[in-house]
């Protein structure tokens, strides 16, 4: 796939936490240049049907829009890999991070013991490529975000789902992180998804609430 054999720029380590190790760190899936990519191709048909015209004002001028086709899309997906190799979605042991921005830097954060569900959608074309959507809903401020053009959405989804429970796991072992009704909350999340069973549920509930 093209966005596989371009140029790899992660994320940033200097921005990672002392502790924090990263679990996933993809670029867009490379159906992020589709659109600036069909212009490119639109230009250099118009440019071969302009080569196999005879000699005349339509040729000329067919030649001319296929030439103004051609740079304006050339240009757009030069544009569009910029901002493809300098956005990034990223899975760490302590965070959900999503960066972007060639000059100008621009970014969600979704604290990992904070995520409470995570669907993802894919169309019958995204799911022939390996393309789709995320939708992460967790406990913080902004509650639902929604991430576009992520490579294989579903295995994306297990290791959030995985991060999330192993952190909350580790968690309510140490008998801390977080206060005992958002602790509750999250491990009925994860008693609901499967993750963790009624037993477990309820023993734990029981130590947090001092039973």
């Amino acid at each position: 796939m093209l966005a596989d054999t371009l140029p790899d720029m992660p994320f940033p380590r200097k921005l990672l936490l002392a502790d924090e190790d990263v679990a996933l760190d993809i670029h867009p899936h490379w159906v992020y240049f589709t659109e600036s990519v069909l212009v490119l191709l639109l230009g250099i048909v118009l440019g071969i049907g302009a080569l196999l015209l005879k000699t005349g004002n339509v040729k000329k001028g067919l030649g001319w829009v296929a030439l103004v086709v051609i740079v304006a899309g050339v240009l757009w997906t030069i544009v569009r890999y910029l901002k493809w190799i300098t956005t990034n979605f990223v899975v760490t042991s302590h965070r959900i991070l999503h960066r972007h921005g060639v000059f100008a830097k621009a970014g969600v954060e979704i604290p990992i013991d904070r995520v409470m569900n995570v669907n993802f959608a894919q169309s019958v074309r995204e799911r022939l490529i390996g393309a789709g959507n995320l939708l992460i809903e967790s406990g913080g401020e902004d509650g639902q975000q929604t991430f576009t053009d992520i490579r294989k959405p579903q295995s994306v989804q297990k290791l959030i789902l995985a991060e999330s429970t192993r952190t909350m796991r580790a968690h309510v072992g140490q008998g801390g992180g977080t206060d005992v009704a958002s602790q509750l909350e999250k491990m009925e999340a994860m008693m609901q998804r499967g993750t963790l069973t009624a037993e477990e549920f309820a023993a734990q509930k029981a130590r947090l609430l001092g039973n």
